[in-house]
């Protein structure tokens, strides 16, 4: 028998228009799994739909809106059956110190990265608490920046290490019910989002920056959005059984220093 598959199962994945977000849809469809799209921006969300196939749908969400995510979960319900996966995977980032970090853009960190994960969580086992058979797999993207202080990263370091203890609950409250729920922790990984914060703050030395991001982890280089994929769809697996409430970090060795 094949081991590491998702085959027949349906899975959402907010955030799934790009980077580690397309990522796990793309690692998701071809394990076999059934995937929605869910992002607020159509174009990437459906450009990634398109790639899949048959296996793919987009469906608009915007996490920040709760009744979004549950249009998202009932779409899915209705195209493909039920609900088995879903991942917490849109986030934003931020730069800057405590004395740096405006209130205007704490509180919108906070809505997509803590408030939506809020959301997705409660959508998800609200879906599969009713569903026959009861149970499914929650998987939250974090952030080593959840577990370790990053020099001027004071909100998303804050926003992530909500997200990993709100993995740790969520886990204890619904585990008899068959719903397990893990967290990821990257450290940096090459995306389109750390290009975008490359350009806009280190215009002027983004080739010495982006060897600088390299380095950050020991092992000499940023980590592959389908690295953090394979773990997305591993945590998904049957084989994954005995593992809930966990903060599994994959950073290149960044932590272990």
């Amino acid at each position: 028998m094949a081991r590491f598959r998702l085959d027949d199962r349906v899975a959402v994945v907010t955030g799934g228009g790009s980077g580690i977000g397309a990522a796990i849809c793309r690692a998701y469809a071809e394990q076999g799994e059934r995937v929605v799209v869910a992002d607020v921006n159509p174009a990437g969300g459906q450009r990634v739909a398109d790639e899949l196939g048959e296996a793919g749908w987009f469906h608009a969400v915007d996490v920040t809106d709760p009744a979004s995510v549950e249009a998202g979960v009932a779409a899915a319900v209705e195209r493909f059956g039920r609900l088995d996966v879903f991942v917490n995977n849109a986030g934003l980032g931020l730069v800057g110190t405590v004395q740096e970090t405006q209130r205007a853009d704490w509180d919108r960190l906070l809505n997509v990265n803590v408030t939506g994960v809020f959301n997705g969580c409660r959508a998800a086992v609200n879906q599969m608490l009713r569903q026959q058979p009861r149970g499914g797999v929650i998987v939250n993207i974090a952030s080593v920046a959840g577990q370790i202080g990053v020099a001027r990263r004071f909100a998303y370091c804050a926003t992530k290490g909500a997200v990993i203890a709100m993995t740790r609950e969520l886990s204890v409250d619904y585990v008899k019910d068959g719903i397990r729920c893990n967290a990821i922790c990257p450290g940096t990984v090459y995306t389109p989002f750390v290009e975008g914060y490359v350009e806009r703050f280190h215009a002027d030395t983004k080739e010495q920056t982006i060897q600088e991001l390299h380095a950050r982890q020991p092992i000499g280089r940023m980590g592959r959005p389908e690295e953090v994929a394979d773990l997305a769809v591993y945590l998904a697996t049957d084989e994954a059984g005995f593992m809930t409430g966990s903060a599994v970090v994959l950073d290149g060795g960044w932590t272990a220093q």
